[in-house]
This record gives structure tokens, C-alpha cells and sequence, in this order.
């Protein structure tokens, strides 16, 4: 097992005992640190492991945070129907 993997399992780790603990904001100061701490450790393991590994480690990740994932995508999809729908107003 590579230093990036097993980098990655501590990762998940902490991940999971850091949720288990009670938070006053909902865990989001965390999800904020893990994130910071969890993007670079993936292209680590890209660059380790290949791309293949690095997207099974994005997708562990991605079901850790979920929650961030969540609201990321709903932020984005506002966001692209709000532009299309301003587009088909122009338009109409």
C-alpha cells in the first residue's frame, strides 16, 4: 500500500470520528477542514496510484462528505436555470 493511500484511509478516519463527535454548527467548520485537507490528498493519490484509484477515493470521499456534494449540486443547478431561464425570457 502506497503513502497516499494510507494517507487516505487516516483521512476517512478522522472523518468518521470527527462526525461522531457533536458540533454546535453541524460539522460544517470540519467538512470545511477535510475538504482543504482532502483535495490535495486526492491528487496525491492520483498521481500515486493512477486515475482509476483516484476516482474510487473521490467517491469514497463524495460519500463522506455528502452533504457539501449535496449542496454544491443544488447551488449549481440554480445556477444553470436561472441563467436559462433569463436566456428564454430575452428570447421570448
Amino acid at each position: 500500500m502506497t503513502l497516499s493511500l494510507i494517507l487516505a484511509c487516516l483521512w476517512a478516519l478522522a472523518a468518521n470520528v470527527l462526525a461522531a463527535m457533536p458540533s454546535r454548527d453541524n460539522h460544517w467548520r470540519r467538512a470545511y477542514v477535510l475538504i482543504a485537507l482532502g483535495v490535495p490528498l486526492l491528487g496525491f493519490v492520483t498521481y500515486q496510484n493512477g486515475p482509476w484509484v483516484g476516482l474510487l477515493v473521490l467517491i469514497a470521499g463524495m460519500s463522506v462528505l455528502r452533504w457539501p456534494v449535496i449542496y454544491l449540486s443544488r447551488w449549481l443547478r440554480q445556477r444553470v436555470q436561472g441563467s436559462a431561464g433569463s436566456e428564454s425570457e430575452a428570447q421570448g
